[in-house]
């Protein structure tokens, strides 16, 4: 029987016992594994970076807001480029952009809007 050590970048540390056809086996596997919880965790933190924040800040910079744009129509603009968000949602977001003077927030017939500062 041979014994073999298998240590992880995070710390985790297997000790394997048996052949060396099945350890050769088990490290693969091992390693199949850890690169699969690598990619799902790359994967994860990619969807996390591009928030409400930042598709908004890029509507922005792309000029739809060089005109007053209500709740529903920056909802409806997002919806447009397949992210959904409620309208609930979104006012956080843009009162946030107001206060960092991203935006501005203007009283308009139809409510509040926001444009570009």
């Amino acid at each position: 029987m041979t014994k073999a050590v298998i240590k992880t970048k995070n710390g985790l540390r297997i000790e394997v016992e048996g052949t060396v056809d099945e350890i050769t086996k088990i490290v693969a596997d091992v390693k199949k594994k850890i690169e699969k919880i690598e990619e799902a965790r790359a994967v994860q933190k990619a969807k996390t970076k591009a928030g409400a924040t930042d598709f908004i800040l890029k509507l922005k910079d792309d000029g739809f807001f060089n005109k007053p744009k209500t709740l529903v129509e920056v909802k409806e603009k997002l919806a447009e480029n397949g992210l959904i968000y409620e309208v609930t949602s979104l006012s956080p977001i843009l009162l946030g952009l107001v206060r960092r003077r991203e935006l501005g927030r203007v009283k308009t017939g139809k409510g509040w809007g926001y444009v570009k500062r």
